[in-house]
This record gives C-alpha cells, structure tokens and sequence, in this order.
C-alpha cells in the first residue's frame, strides 16, 4: 500500500479520488485549502481507512514550498503525489486575477505550484521507488505566450486555464526525461470531459460528464505502472497539444519558469 498526498481533495475530483483510493487500503494525505472542510474530509475517510489533512493555499508559492517540506519531515515514506488542485476559468466576464505572489492566478494553482510541490517532494520520492507523480491537465491546451507569460494582454479565463495546462504537460515530459531511470514516473491526463464540478458549474457550463468518470484514470496512474512521461485520456493513451513535446518549448518553458519562481 502506498502514501498518496493528493492536492485539492475536499470537493469534486479530489474528493472522490481520496475515498477510493482510503477504501483500497492506501494512506491519504488529503490536501485542502480551507481548514475546516480539509478536517470535516479526513474525518470522513478515517471511517473508511487511514487518512491525515493538510492544509496550505497552493496560490501562495512559500505556503507550497511549506507544504512539500512538511510532508517530507512526517511522511519520509510518501511514494505518489496527485497534483490535482486547480482553479478552473472562472466566471464568466470576470477578469484577470493574480496570486499571492502576483503571478497570474491560473498559472500560478495550475502550473506553477505543482512544478513546486514536486521539486519539494522529489527527495522522497527518490527514495521509495517506484513512486509515482500523476499531474491532473486538461484536453484544452493553448500554447503559453512567451513575450507575455502572465496574460497582461487579451486575457480570458479559459485561455489562461489552457495555458497554463499546456504548460503542465510540457513540463511533465521535461520532468519525465529528467528522472528516468531513478524510479519515479511521471504521467498527465485529462481526467474526463467538463465534470459535475464547482469549477466548471462556475464557469458556466453545463456538466457533460461526472467525477466518477474522471476517477479511473487519476487512480490507474496512482496505483499501477503505465510507463512515464505519458499523456492520456481517462485510462487511454493519447496525444497532447503538439507543442508540448518541441524540444524548444520545453526548454523556453523551462527557463521561463525557473524565472518566475525566483521572482
């Protein structure tokens, strides 16, 4: 059985994952962003099985990096991280909005904190292999503008949602070469299709689809080894926007993001 830390677990996604994966016998470490929902959760799931919470605002870098380094120091034995958390488009007509740190918000939940917590988290990772990174992206991808990677100009919330999703899984395929051979894959995919969510009732659509169609494959990539550095929809393997496996974009994305970090 492993130690999961799954991002985002109080409602939608999240939430229907931790439940299924505590059934099966795993460790949950559930992440919230609010404390007394993230605790109302665990106390659920110890009823079912082994469970802690944890609580941090993934819009705030330091909190992430807070976040990485407490999992490490309690749980040295952690072997998979879901970075499921995500801000969907918002509203509709609402405008840009920034993070704590002044990123552009969807790039900074979306993209840029799990690209934190996993650098955080590698050491252990590293260390109990095979252990897994599973990265919860979307089938709507759009190029990032590297002449403006916050979005000043022509925002929309969907588009910013699709960047920074490209992003996610042109990252992924970096970090996926960067660690082969150590034990640790990495893999994204797009769960299902507009979930019954808050996230995409928000955002004004009609749900085409439910959790429980998402789950399987978050929970495949968690729990079996599917290879590394894969793109897939649901359970199947597929093709992600083009651009993310050009060697240059990887690359770009990778300085670009080494530089907002260090902001």
């Amino acid at each position: 059985m492993s130690t999961i830390l799954i991002t985002g677990a109080t409602s939608g996604l999240g939430r229907y994952v931790a439940f299924e994966l505590v059934r099966s016998g795993h460790h949950v470490l559930a992440h919230g962003r609010d404390p007394g929902r993230t605790e109302s959760l665990v106390a659920e799931l110890r009823s079912e099985g082994e469970a802690e919470a944890l609580v941090a605002d993934l819009s705030s870098l330091a909190q992430v990096r807070d976040l990485g380094a407490r999992v490490a120091e309690a749980h040295p034995e952690v072997d998979v991280l879901i970075n499921n958390a995500g801000v969907g488009a918002g509203s509709p007509g609402s405008g840009r909005e920034l993070s704590a740190d002044g990123h552009e918000l969807r790039l900074a939940v979306n993209y840029l904190a799990p690209v934190v917590l996993s650098r955080a988290l590698l050491p252990v990772l590293r260390a109990n292999t095979p252990a897994r990174i599973v990265n919860v992206g979307s089938v709507g991808q759009e190029p990032l503008d590297f002449d403006d990677p916050e979005f000043t100009h022509g925002y929309t919330g969907f588009a910013a949602y699709c960047r920074a999703k490209f992003a996610l899984a042109a990252h992924t395929f970096t970090l996926a070469e960067e660690l082969a051979d150590t034990g640790v894959s990495v893999n994204v995919l797009h769960p299902a299709t507009f979930m019954d969510t808050a996230m995409v009732r928000e955002g004004g659509v009609a749900p085409w689809s439910t959790v429980a169609d998402g789950a399987p494959g978050v929970l495949a990539l968690a729990t079996q080894d599917l290879g590394t550095g894969g793109y897939f929809d649901g359970t199947s393997p597929a093709r992600a926007h083009e651009d993310t496996y050009d060697s240059h974009v990887q690359k770009r994305l990778a300085t670009l993001t080494d530089q907002l970090l260090a902001l």
